[in-house]
């Protein structure tokens, strides 16, 4: 039987069993929450985490429901160090639970309202590429075809962050692709 603070933390359906991962993660975050710094992280709480290796690195996704992401990001500088410090040698990642709606053909036409804009593969895949690198900002993109048909999206992160982020930009892309299966390269454009 699990102890509370294993389970406490973590959303699931009914049924669902909890991984290793989610209750040490679990428990991880009971414990931070006596921190007087993160007395907000008793009102949130996970969906899920997943344990990624990603360029010879371990990567930890945690996946928080999409109403209390604003809240994790506003806790992220002081929880992703504390958590990394933990879970030493892993980079640690807070992502959005979002919903992908499949597109109307003839068949589903008779749905009772459009589908948001907000729902599209395309809006998920650029709402992920932003959670993964929240604390930097995203001040370009180019999808570049080879003469092959293979696509490769570059993505231009803000230069100031540069200090923060490069270390963990390879395990960002590697990250990417096995949530989404698109190439993705982390440049940051000199000004």
């Amino acid at each position: 039987m699990a102890s509370y603070s294993e389970t406490a933390k973590v959303i699931k359906p009914q049924g669902a069993t909890i991984s290793d991962i989610e209750k040490s993660l679990s428990s991880s975050l009971f414990e931070l929450e006596k921190n007087p710094d993160l007395k907000l992280l008793k009102e949130l709480d996970i969906l899920g985490a997943k344990e990624l290796d990603a360029h010879g690195k371990k990567a930890i996704v945690v996946t928080v429901p999409f109403p209390q992401l604003r809240a994790f990001q506003r806790l992220h500088a002081k929880l992703t160090r504390e958590l990394e410090k933990k879970y030493s040698g892993k980079v640690v990642v807070f992502i959005a639970k979002r919903t992908i709606l499949p597109r109307q053909t003839r068949k589903t036409r008779n749905q009772k309202q459009k589908r948001p804009t907000s729902r599209t593969l395309t809006s998920v895949h650029n709402a992920l590429l932003e959670d993964l690198v929240y604390p930097g900002e995203i001040v370009g993109k180019r999808t570049r075809i080879r003469l092959d048909g293979k696509r490769q999206i570059k993505i231009h992160l803000d230069h100031q962050q540069k200090v923060h982020l490069e270390t963990k930009v390879g395990v960002f892309s590697q990250i990417y692709r096995k949530l989404t299966g698109k190439e993705v390269v982390f440049e940051f454009p000199a000004v």
